[in-house]
């Protein structure tokens, strides 16, 4: 994406959603769907927020760097609770104008009501009484932390606490707690510049060690000898940095470079390590890379996806296939996307969650 189109795409953006603007066709759009959740509980939701002092934030300049998280945890009782949407109204109104159609040009830029997506989750809903392991999930560059719900709805129905974690600044949109809106302020250069690229990845290795250093305080059920950490792309580098932190017992990374735009590979200590990939993105840089942290030794597996891209990993494998049968998405651009596969959720959801049920040694 050209720098003065994504710069100024943004700025009309975020004018618009400050000032509450809705199209007039919004009650006629589609209504996407995230898939139910597979595992014997329900899920309770709660959203947080972090300031850490110790630094200055990189993208606005601030002196304090602010941190938006969601925690998704076995609940105990549903009934009296509301479901909470994906997105917030304010979200939603910066998503349809920038994640679709700019940042995403497979998305459609019109017909879909982006802010009536609920996710199966219930806000502030008691949850079951005891510890569980915790997973803590890092998004994908620009990307915010919401569109990652499915999966950690899912690994909350199994009996995780779930904590996804937006980088302010570098995500699309962020909604915090007490419903400041915070829209993508980095330059697009980010992806070409090693300067600006590592300062991004630097952002995010910090923004994931001071959760970790938290995890005590956002909730009652994190459970600190347990740890696991998943993320998608820039994420998925983020989760195996994370590595190093002592509390992380084992990552996921879900189809992210592990060396930086000069070629050097990241510092990635020998814990349980899961590189998951696609075939429709693969190229010289991940076999390359992950194959030189392969070749050091540890518990290290790589598996690929057949029939599948990028984006598969996250909601838009679900909304994909939706998006296609209402004519809002043309089979080629459902392949750019997220690929082929017709059974992408259930297959990336039972990746994820044998692989920390093995290397956390999951009780119920």
């Amino acid at each position: 994406m050209r720098r003065r189109t994504f710069l100024a795409a943004t700025t009309a953006t975020a004018a618009a959603s400050l000032t509450g603007i809705r199209t007039a066709s919004a009650a006629t759009d589609r209504t996407l769907r995230l898939p139910a959740p597979t595992g014997p509980w329900s899920v309770g939701t709660t959203t947080r927020a972090l300031t850490d002092t110790g630094r200055t934030d990189p993208w606005n300049g601030a002196p304090n760097r602010e941190l938006a998280l969601t925690v998704y945890y076995p609940a105990a009782v549903t009934t009296g609770y509301q479901r909470a949407p994906q997105l917030a109204p304010a979200a939603a109104e910066v998503f349809k104008g920038l994640d679709a159609g700019l940042l995403h040009p497979e998305l459609p830029k019109s017909g879909v009501d982006w802010a009536a997506t609920l996710t199966h989750s219930y806000v502030d809903a008691p949850a079951l009484p005891g510890r569980r392991p915790t997973l803590v999930y890092s998004p994908g560059g620009a990307d915010p932390r919401t569109i990652g719900t499915s999966l950690a709805e899912d690994l909350a129905s199994h009996g995780y606490v779930v904590i996804t974690v937006d980088h302010p600044g570098e995500a699309s949109e962020v909604v915090f707690p007490d419903g400041r809106l915070r829209v993508i302020e980095i330059s697009p250069d980010v992806q070409t510049d090693p300067v600006q690229s590592q300062l991004m990845m630097d952002t995010r290795f910090a923004d994931l060690r001071f959760v970790l250093d938290q995890l005590p305080s956002l909730h009652s059920a994190v459970d600190t000898r347990r740890v696991g950490v998943y993320g998608h792309s820039a994420g998925g580098a983020t989760a195996a940095v994370s590595l190093q932190h002592r509390l992380v017992r084992a990552s996921v990374n879900l189809e992210g470079y592990l060396d930086t735009l000069t070629g050097e590979l990241y510092d990635i200590p020998k814990k349980p390590l899961l590189l998951a990939g696609t075939d429709g993105f693969r190229d010289a840089r991940f076999d390359r890379a992950w194959s030189a942290v392969i070749s050091q030794g540890g518990p290290v597996r790589r598996v690929e996806l057949s029939d599948a891209n990028h984006w598969i990993w996250t909601d838009y494998a679900a909304f994909a296939s939706q998006l296609q049968s209402a004519g809002l998405m043309t089979e080629t651009d459902r392949d750019k996307l997220v690929g082929a596969s017709t059974c992408a959720v259930p297959v990336v959801r039972r990746l994820v969650r044998k692989f920390f049920d093995q290397n956390l040694t999951f009780r119920g």
